[in-house]
């Protein structure tokens, strides 16, 4: 009679807690400097989130991503970046290595998060729920390279998918940003 109850419970609650969709602002991660950083903080916000690298060729899009955050982020746009060494060991370098490096050669001042991996077995589960469907509740997709970017709604929605070769300052994207 018990393993019946247990199977009932377990029938009816395994469904309910499948369902649950984590929101995008559920997520608390680790900043560059090891301290936690809430998701939910950037409530009302309009986020670009994009993985990044030191040794690659999109690497000069720091620049571009910190003249872009310089002149929305007064008006409810952040950038949030995660470094990442999933591509030919494209960032090597320690958090420390990393912030000092983005400091020196393209002065950023958007928020950046501590290494993570954004694809494979030991994916990040904030990069989890931005390619994934069931997740998100909007699209499935893979992280094809460095410096690939997740817009993300004011109401914590994903938005769009904007592959690696399209600058962050593209009209698609500021046009987004500001309407």
């Amino acid at each position: 009679m018990k393993k019946w109850i247990v199977l009932a419970v377990l029938v009816t609650l395994v469904p309910l807690v499948a369902s649950a969709q984590v929101s995008f602002y559920d997520f608390t991660v680790k900043d560059i400097n090891g301290n936690d950083f809430n998701f939910s903080q950037l409530k009302g916000k309009k986020v670009m989130v994009v993985n990044t690298a030191s040794k690659c060729g999109f690497t000069p899009q720091y620049a571009d991503l910190e003249k872009l955050y310089e002149k929305y982020k007064d008006d409810g746009f952040v950038i949030i970046g995660f470094p990442a060494n999933n591509f030919h060991n494209q960032e090597p370098g320690t958090n420390s290595e990393i912030k000092a490096f983005c400091k020196k050669n393209y002065g950023v001042s958007f928020p950046m998060m501590s290494k993570i991996s954004v694809k494979g077995d030991d994916m990040s589960p904030v990069y989890k729920w931005l390619t994934t469907k069931k997740l998100n509740g909007e699209a499935d997709s893979d992280v094809r390279w460095n410096f690939q970017k997740y817009l993300i709604s004011r109401d914590g929605k994903l938005v769009k998918v904007i592959y690696s070769k399209e600058k962050p300052d593209s009209n698609e994207v500021v046009s987004w940003i500001e309407k």
